[in-house]
């Protein structure tokens, strides 16, 4: 089942809350990849506490690194710090360039001021990965989003790149009218000017959100456990992707207790029963796996082997 749903898509993007094993899933379905050794895979996290390099059991940072085991798998972590830090060099020019046509500000200043704007770094992080998708790098990229909440805000970021991207000016709402009132001004100029560049942006915007809309090109696999927090969880995202025109191609149920050993672990299977049934009656039109609960931590390839092998099979 799983294998259909993936097969061929740009990038996969991997949800859910904090402790249901998303980073688990999104490894797992990025070395499915790398094992079928159709080109290049890519696996990047941008959860503030990555752990993508105790999973892989090899140092993973801001760089993208190749899996000792996989020459053609990478991944990266991706830090807030080198997040600003490629924000500023691709848009901090063209930032500066429509601020100092209204005010005398340092361009330091401004770009400090804008930079910290919340929302910033799920932003650039989008335009990032859609940028990778677009130069065709990698057969796929895998994302380990953030937890849920900080995905949820994802769904809104086209607008908001946009809105960051033309409020530099600390004019959110007046900007074009200024802009309206020089144009003449800056028509005159023979460089790019500023009606250029907020044009650029919003075609850009208007692209990301093209792409995430493409259901050829991105699947969303959202990943909970069967108990109250999860189903709760998973509820509110289905919901919010929903509102938003988006979709779920896999609900990955995981930590379920299959095989109960004890007096323990049959009181637990019987309370995430109740949750599992929830789960495939509130979702039921959508495609649902089921993993079961290992007795191991998933570490290292072996391990993360295994875990693939229950996922995919």
């Amino acid at each position: 089942m799983l294998q259909g749903l993936l097969e061929g898509k740009k990038l996969v993007m991997v949800g859910g809350k904090g402790g249901v094993g998303k980073s688990t899933c999104a490894s797992a379905i990025a070395l499915w990849y790398a094992k079928e050794d159709k080109g290049p895979v890519l696996i990047i996290s941008t959860d503030p506490t990555p752990s993508l390099s105790d999973i892989f059991e090899q140092p993973i940072g801001d760089r993208i690194t190749s899996i000792g085991a996989f020459p053609n798998l990478h991944a990266q972590e991706i830090s807030p710090e080198l997040v600003l830090s490629l924000w500023r060099k691709r848009f901090g020019k063209e930032i500066y360039e429509v601020v100092k046509a209204f005010s005398n500000l340092e361009e330091d200043f401004v770009l400090d001021y804008v930079g910290s704007a919340p929302g910033i770094e799920e932003e650039y992080v989008l335009y990032y990965i859609w940028t990778l998708v677009k130069e065709g790098r990698y057969r796929t990229v895998v994302w380990d989003t953030a937890p849920a909440g900080h995905t949820l805000r994802l769904l809104k970021v086209p607008a908001l790149f946009l809105k960051h991207l033309e409020g530099a000016t600390r004019f959110y709402l007046q900007l074009f009218s200024y802009v309206e009132k020089v144009k003449g001004a800056f028509q005159s100029k023979p460089k790019k000017g500023i009606i250029d560049i907020i044009q650029g942006w919003k075609e850009l915007s208007a692209d990301i959100e093209s792409f995430l809309r493409d259901r050829k090109a991105v699947s969303y696999v959202l990943v909970t456990i069967p108990e109250a927090l999860g189903v709760n969880q998973t509820k509110r995202i289905f919901n919010e992707l929903r509102d938003h025109g988006l979709w779920i191609d896999l609900l990955v149920v995981n930590q379920y207790v299959s095989h109960p050993d004890c007096q323990f672990h049959k009181a637990r299977k019987e309370m995430q029963d109740r949750y599992l049934k929830e789960i495939f009656f509130q979702f039921k039109d959508l495609p649902i796996k089921v993993v079961p609960s290992l007795a191991e931590e998933v570490k290292g390839i072996t391990s993360l082997e295994r875990f693939c092998q229950l996922l995919f099979s």
